[in-house]
Order: C-alpha cells, then sequence, then structure tokens
C-alpha cells in the first residue's frame, strides 16, 4: 500500500487558524473550515465552468491528480510545469516568475518593481504595466504568471520582499493588486496572488525536516481590514490563481490551513480560481487537499529531486482509498481547468518558447532527470514590443523628491557635476552577472529572489547624466577620494546610494533575504560618503535607490545637502527615467509608498525588529494590530522624517472647490448578499482502479513526476476504500457545502461591500509659475469620535493622480468612498460593519499623510480647511 493516504492522517488533524482577538500568541485561537467550497458559482465564470466541468467528466482518476501538481523541479521549461491531459487536449501549464518581468529568459522587459510602480499613486500606470507584463509572459507562452506580490504588505521595513509589493498601506497594495490583474488577464494570462497570508520576513519562513516555519499570529479584525484587504481587491479584479505562502498562520501551515484557505478565501471572497503551494511549501498531503489547496508546486516533496510527491500518484491512492473525496479531487480539477478557459488559453495560446534552465539554443528537456532527452529549447522570442516606454513612464512618474532646498533642482546642462558612489554606474560585469541579481554591485534596478528578471539592457545614471550634462566628474566608489576638491562654488555633488534586500533563498553580503541590523539603513557605510561630500562642496544632491525605508538621519539635516530623491527600483530605465527629473524635463510626482522614520525605534518592535531563531515555534505576534507605518507614527504623534504619501513637486498646487456627495443611503449592515449560483455537480463515486494504472506501454522518466500507480498498488488502494472503514477527518470536518459566510456572495466579498457611499470632487491647479506637474490627490479617513472600535487616527482609503497640467491649468478630481472603506470589521458577526450611520465621518484631502489640509464631512455635506 502507498504510504500516503494514511500515514499524515494524523498530520491532517492540525489545521488551524484564527478567528477572533487575542493579544498573546496563547489566545489565537484554532478552527477547521470545512468542506471547500465548490469554485463555479459566480456568473462570469459560467462559461469557464461549464467548459471545465465537461473535459474533467471525460478525464480519467490519474489524469484528474495530473493536473493538480507539477512534475518535478526542473523538469519542464519553466520554474513550474503542472501535468497535463493530452488525450483530452489539456497541456502542460507553464507557471513562471518573476513579478516585473518574465524571469530567466531573454529578450523581456526587466519593469519597475511593485514598490517603484506604488510609488507613482498613479492608477494608469499600474494597469498599463501589467498589460505590459501580461504580453509579454503570454508572447513567451507562459500560462501563469505568478504575480503580483502583495504579501508582504510591508509591515517590517526590514522585510526582504516588501519591494516587490506596491506599499505598506491596504488601500494602495490593494489598487496595486487590482490594476495588475485586470491588466494581465486582459492578455490571456492567468495572475496569480501571493502569498497568502502573513509573510512579513524572510528568515525562518519555511517548514522543513530540521524546522518548523514561523507562525504569524493575526486576529481577525487586523486580517480583514489589514492583510486580506489587498487579496481581496485582486480576486474582485478575477484573479485566476493564488499562492499560498510558506509561513504559517496562528500554528497552521499557510497551504494547509482550512479557513484561511476555503473559508477566507474560497468561501467569504468567493475565490474561483486554484490555490497553489509556493515551491517546497506543501508540507503534508491529505490535510492540504481537504484543507482547499488545489496545485502542489512544482510537485515535489519538502526535499525535492528524489522522485517523490505528497500528490501525483500519491493522490491517486488517496482517492481511491477514499481519505481524498472524490468531490475534492473534481472540484480541483475543475478550478485549474475553468482558471485556463477563463482566461481563453484553449484557443491560439502560444506554445512555450523558452527555457529556465539554460540560454542555449539547445539543451536538456528534463534537467531534474539524471538521463534526460534533449532538444531545442530556446527560440529567443522577442517580446518587449514598445514596453520600454512603459517602464520608462513608470521609473520617472515614481521618482520622489523629498528635499529641495533652494530649488537647487533641476540642474543646468552647464553645471558642473561631480558624481559618487557605485550605484551611478551599472555592474561593470554586466546587469545579469548575478544570478537572480543575488549581488548589490552597481545600480540597484530590482532586488534579489525569485521576483527578478533578466534585463535585456540597462540605462545607468551615469550614462544617461553624461550624455545630458556639459561637466560630469565621476568617481565610480563607495568612499569619498581624498583627493577630491571643489574648484569652484558652483560645482555639484550627486551622491548615489542603495539598500537592497531579498529572498531567503539567496545571501548576499550578509543579508539573508531580510536587511539585517547592520545594513538596516544604507550598504557600504556610504552616510560617511555623503558627509564627506559636504565638507567639499557647498551643494549635495543625494539619490537613493532602495528597496525599502532607509534612516538618512546621518546628513539629511546637513545645509550642504540642498536635495534628495529617491528613484526607488527602477528597473532596465533607471537612467533616462531619472535624468528627465533631475533636469526638469518634468516634474517629480512620486510619493512615498511608505514612512520614513528618524530612528528605528519610533516604531514598534513587532515591526521593527525581525524574528530570532528560537528551538521551540517562532511566533511572530502581530500585537500592533491595525497600527503600521503612518498609523502607528499618526496615533503616537511620531514625526516621521518623511511621511507616507510625501512627495515634492517643482510646480505648487492648490485644491479648491471641495465638494462631498452622498451617493448610497449607509446602512449598519450591508445587504444580504447574493446566494450561490449552481456549481459543476460529479459522479462521487470511487472509480475503477484501472483508471489510475500505469499504461505497459509507457516508458516513464526517472524523477519525473506521474500520477499513475502500479496494477498492485492501485488495487490495494481501491480495495482499502472498498472495506467500509471511516476515514479519520479532521475536527470539524463537513461533507455539506454552506450557502456562504454573511460577508461574501461575490468575488472579493459582498457586492455592496463595492458600493460608492460617497464621493469627494477637488478642482487641482498648478499655482506655479514655471513648471508643468501632476499632482497626487489622497483621501484619508477618520471614523466618528467615541463609537466602540479602536481606528486609526487617518486610513487611506482613496487617492487619484491628475495629468500633466501646465502652469495655471486646472481640472477636477473624484475620489471616492465605497462602503467597504466606511466600514469595521465585527469579529462576533463576522461581517462588515458602519459603527455610526449618522456619525461624523471625516474625508481628510491632501497630499501626504501628514499634510492634510482639506476635510469634507458625511454628516453636514460639507468640506472646507482642516
Amino acid at each position: 500500500m502507498p504510504r500516503y493516504g494514511h500515514e499524515d492522517r494524523a498530520l491532517s488533524c492540525t489545521v488551524y487558524v484564527q478567528m477572533g482577538q487575542s493579544s498573546s500568541s496563547s489566545g489565537y485561537v484554532a478552527a477547521p473550515y470545512y468542506p471547500t467550497p465548490h469554485g463555479g458559482w459566480i456568473s462570469s465564470w459560467d462559461s469557464a465552468y461549464s467548459k471545465a466541468q465537461a473535459l474533467v467528466e471525460q478525464m480519467s482518476l490519474a489524469e484528474k491528480t495530473n493536473i493538480t501538481a507539477g512534475s518535478g523541479y526542473y523538469m519542464g521549461p519553466c520554474v513550474g510545469n503542472s501535468g497535463s491531459a493530452p488525450r483530452l487536449g489539456f497541456p502542460q501549464l507553464c507557471l513562471n516568475d518573476g513579478a516585473l518581468g518574465v524571469a530567466l529568459t531573454t529578450n523581456n522587459t526587466a519593469f519597475p518593481a511593485g514598490i517603484t510602480t506604488g510609488a507613482t499613486w498613479d492608477k494608469d500606470l499600474m494597469l498599463a504595466r501589467g498589460e505590459a507584463l501580461g504580453a509579454e509572459f503570454r508572447g513567451k507562452g507562459v500560462n501563469v504568471f505568478l504575480g503580483p506580490v502583495v504579501g508582504p504588505l510591508g509591515r517590517k521595513p526590514l522585510g526582504g520582499r516588501g519591494w516587490e509589493g506596491f506599499g505598506t498601506d491596504p488601500v494602495l497594495q490593494g489598487w496595486g493588486a487590482y490594476q495588475t490583474v485586470l491588466g494581465v488577464q486582459s492578455q490571456g494570462v492567468i495572475a496569480t496572488m501571493k502569498h497568502l497570508i502573513g509573510y512579513e520576513q524572510e528568515m525562518y519562513r519555511m517548514t522543513d525536516i530540521i524546522q518548523q516555519g514561523y507562525s504569524s499570529n493575526i486576529d481577525d479584525r487586523t486580517m480583514h481590514e489589514l492583510y486580506l484587504w489587498p487579496f481581496a481587491e485582486g480576486v474582485r479584479a478575477g484573479a485566476g490563481a493564488v499562492m499560498a505562502a510558506y509561513n504559517k498562520v496562528n500554528d497552521s501551515s499557510c497551504s494547509q490551513n482550512s479557513y484561511l484557505i476555503n473559508g477566507l478565501l474560497k468561501d467569504e471572497l468567493g475565490f474561483q480560481g486554484f490555490i497553489m503551494s509556493d515551491w517546497l511549501g506543501q508540507y503534508v498531503g491529505v490535510a492540504s487537499a481537504l484543507s482547499g489547496l488545489d496545485m502542489a508546486m512544482p510537485g515535489d516533496t519538502m526535499i525535492p529531486l528524489i522522485g517523490e510527491s505528497y500528490w501525483m500518484y500519491e493522490l491517486t491512492a488517496a482517492a481511491l482509498n477514499a481519505s481524498v473525496p472524490m468531490d475534492r479531487l473534481n472540484d480541483m480539477a475543475t478550478r485549474v481547468v475553468a482558471a485556463w478557459y477563463q482566461m481563453g488559453q484553449d484557443e491560439d495560446f502560444p506554445d512555450v518558447n523558452f527555457s529556465t534552465n539554460t540560454e542555449d539554443e539547445d539543451g536538456e528537456l528534463y534537467p531534474g532527470a539524471l538521463l534526460s532527452p534533449s532538444g531545442q529549447v530556446n527560440w529567443y522570442v522577442d517580446v518587449q514590443g514598445n514596453h520600454s516606454l512603459v517602464a520608462l513612464q513608470v521609473a520617472q512618474d515614481a521618482v520622489t523628491l523629498l528635499k529641495n532646498n533652494g530649488s537647487v533642482l533641476p540642474l543646468s546642462n552647464s553645471s558642473a557635476l561631480f558624481v559618487f558612489g557605485t550605484d551611478a554606474a551599472v555592474n561593470p560585469d554586466g546587469p545579469n552577472d548575478c544570478a537572480y541579481r543575488a549581488c548589490n554591485v552597481g545600480t540597484l534596478g530590482m532586488g534579489w529572489g525569485s521576483g527578478t528578471a533578466n534585463y535585456p539592457y540597462f540605462d545607468d545614471p551615469i550614462t544617461a547624466l553624461e550624455t545630458r550634462a556639459e561637466s560630469v566628474s565621476f568617481h565610480n566608489s563607495d568612499t569619498f577620494p581624498s583627493s577630491v576638491t571643489a574648484s569652484d562654488a558652483s560645482d555639484i555633488a550627486i551622491v548615489f546610494l542603495t539598500s537592497d534586500s531579498g529572498e531567503n533563498s539567496w545571501t548576499v553580503e550578509g543579508n539573508y533575504g531580510d536587511r539585517n541590523e547592520a545594513e538596516e539603513t544604507l550598504w557600504y557605510s556610504t552616510d560617511a560618503l555623503v558627509t564627506a561630500a559636504a565638507a567639499v562642496y557647498e551643494t549635495v544632491i543625494v539619490v537613493a535607490h532602495t528597496v525599502g525605508p532607509i534612516n538618512v538621519e546621518a546628513w539629511i539635516d546637513l545645509p550642504q545637502v540642498k536635495a534628495f530623491v529617491v528613484a526607488h527600483l527602477p528597473g532596465q530605465e533607471a537612467g533616462e527615467s531619472l535624468m528627465n527629473v533631475l533636469f526638469g524635463d518634468v516634474s517629480p510626482s512620486g510619493h512615498l509608498p511608505y514612512s520614513i522614520t528618524k530612528a528605528q525605534t519610533d516604531l514598534p518592535a513587532t515591526i521593527a525588529d525581525l524574528e530570532g531563531f528560537s528551538l521551540d515555534q517562532i511566533d511572530d505576534d502581530f500585537t500592533e494590530t491595525l497600527y503600521i507605518d503612518y498609523r502607528y507614527l499618526t496615533a503616537n504623534n511620531i514625526t516621521p522624517r518623511y511621511a507616507f504619501g510625501a512627495g515634492l513637486s517643482y510646480t505648487t498646487f492648490s485644491f479648491t472647490d471641495l465638494a462631498i456627495t452622498a451617493v448610497t443611503e449607509l446602512t449598519e449592515w450591508p445587504p444580504a448578499p447574493p446566494a450561490k449560483g449552481t456549481t459543476p455537480a460529479y459522479n462521487t463515486s470511487i472509480p475503477d482502479y484501472t483508471e489510475a494504472v500505469q499504461p505497459s506501454d509507457f516508458t516513464t522518466i526517472w524523477r519525473y513526476l506521474y500520477s499513475w500507480l502500479s496494477e498492485s498498488d492501485a488495487k490495494s488502494a481501491y480495495e482499502a476504500g472498498q472495506d467500509g472503514s471511516t476515514y479519520p477527518y479532521p475536527a470539524g470536518y463537513s461533507d455539506n457545502q454552506t450557502a456562504g459566510p454573511p460577508a461574501g456572495g461575490g468575488q472579493g466579498g459582498n457586492p455592496a461591500l463595492f458600493d460608492t457611499m460617497f464621493q469627494v470632487s477637488v478642482k487641482v491647479t498648478n499655482t506655479g509659475p514655471t513648471y508643468s506637474g501632476k499632482a497626487v490627490v489622497q483621501a484619508y479617513l477618520t471614523y466618528p469620535a467615541g463609537i466602540d472600535y479602536d481606528t486609526p487616527p487617518i486610513q487611506l482609503r482613496d487617492f487619484a493622480k491628475t495629468a500633466t497640467l501646465a502652469p495655471g491649468e486646472s481640472t477636477t478630481v473624484t475620489l471616492e468612498i465605497n462602503r467597504k472603506a466606511l466600514s469595521v470589521w465585527d469579529v462576533e458577526a463576522q461581517n462588515w460593519l458602519i459603527p455610526e450611520v449618522g456619525g461624523r465621518y471625516t474625508v481628510w484631502i491632501g497630499e501626504a499623510s501628514d499634510l492634510l489640509d482639506h476635510a469634507c464631512y458625511t454628516d453636514t455635506l460639507e468640506c472646507g480647511a482642516s
């Protein structure tokens, strides 16, 4: 009898999840949520599910299990390669990184990172970037784009992968998710929301044979109002896939957490696609299937490349012996096939035309096998199109000016410029010299890890600067040369700095993914580079390429440091995008997607510090609840160095003629959600064991993962399923489908949550005399005083970026406050509640979280200066 299907039964009972609130790890509640809701009850998926049902009904047992797992590490051209059902025309699916471009290939665009995109505060650019990404993934034959990243949310400034997401606020992150999913899927590519959920640091993230992954312990309200929010927005946009995180949530691994997957994602948020494990992030078999996991990637166990899997042939055995109900397996297969149909991939979808394993034209087809057939694996299809223009626009519009004393910027072409710092020039060994960008050499265009892509070229700052300015002297060192002196008071020093981070699979200069304590701020002790330049030059401009917040206190107040610019992670277009701003071709219009504090201790230890090693379970208790980033700083009257949402321009803007309009009548609770639609119904009887038997004429490749069993194993499993014994399902298990929670009813939750309740219109005028520019209008909400719910003083609820306005030109911007934006999550009712219908909700309007000069009130429908 195969080991799978019985030996891990005990593990299937350790399915924990949060309900309720607690301030300590011992109080976080574990609750089962079964069964997995069937997919197919959302009307916009009707056609896809109808087609999927017709196909899945024709599948054998082995075909169903084959398409729900990967064929193994390095067992195909892509980062992940699913099984297939070629008899019925269902192909092997190609799943590929990275979040900012097609990873591990050539002739692609290396777009600006997510954090850079968030810094644009431009919904249209978020969409355009998503469309361009989708076009490139489709052009390469990738079925599943492994992005966008909205977990981590960036709770921890030192966290290694915060730069892959869009910012430290759920609304900003949510819009990045929504627009990216829409854009990518408009090209017929399945987008993958990742990583679900609470994945806020790199160290100790994974469970392995030595250690358990850390547990993110999150109370129910915080889960809904912060960390689940951007996932809800991606699901609302129709995301076809979700990836589970490596870590645990409330002591249950995310890939087998029944409340997280079945309860929150599939029932409450109405997710209709399939959820996959992260690579080697599936830790058991039966438990993960019962808890709602639909696809195991890359198919191997925690120890890869030994030809073993928790699913594939083991899932076949588990279905035959009745430990995984056929109802669950049918739903798993149907969700995968439905997502394929929903994106129209059954018609004219390109074949995979690249290999992530080699850049050579010919190579091994299955490099993970000891003996692999070979053939052509790369066709070098160029998918870039005109996407460099999108990349340039995003990088340019993200450039964030934070200091500009004496209007030293923009520069004149005739200025004598003296440039310092290795970040100004591309890696001398080439921009792709370090695999997965796991080094910090030259201009920092992206962090490191699986979220990266190869550069087709790299437009570095120094080359662009030398093209633009008449006099440029470059010192390619992070140590200030002792021989340098300023020859004239008008000489200008430009100092380039970096701060890098990435994924824990790689260590860069002592940083295990997260930024360690020594490299918390600027790499290579380049604070000293700035102060040394300030001792020589009367005018110093600092440019930072960084993954997130940096500490600038050593030099920011020096009178010689006239300007400070954050260029974030610009991707391939680092040079021209920056020069267009520095020389005034465009006014800077980027705004910070996070706060920059004066000290690490300005934030609570739960946020500021990383979780350290422990022989016992590592618990990361989110005791700060809703109070992260600017929410915590505002509540505790801590003035940051630069606030969330901050950004200067070369011009000025006025916000006038504010008006607030009630659109929908307020009610305490949202209307009851619509009932679920019908879902595919199948024969749930265990099929004959012959459906699981490997054909006698099929030749296997060693280490490649298959779903077939030998005849004796298949027959033994089938007999076990027919012997009348009852499988010991976990406590709370049920196979009865339910109507769903009151907060559900649609993709993203109850559709009424997204009804507009109020609109605020603002006339924006460029009041400067010289420069054109774009304004960012931000709307924050304050709840009525005295309500029974603790709420941060301000919370971002909407934003908009204007088109370029000439001096004196005006435009009107409309911001929307929907029901969810006015609601809190009630943990007892398990629903969204507007806590005081007739109360005064204040909508603050301004250019940053600390620059809110106007207020509109929902009770009087009046607006005025704050």
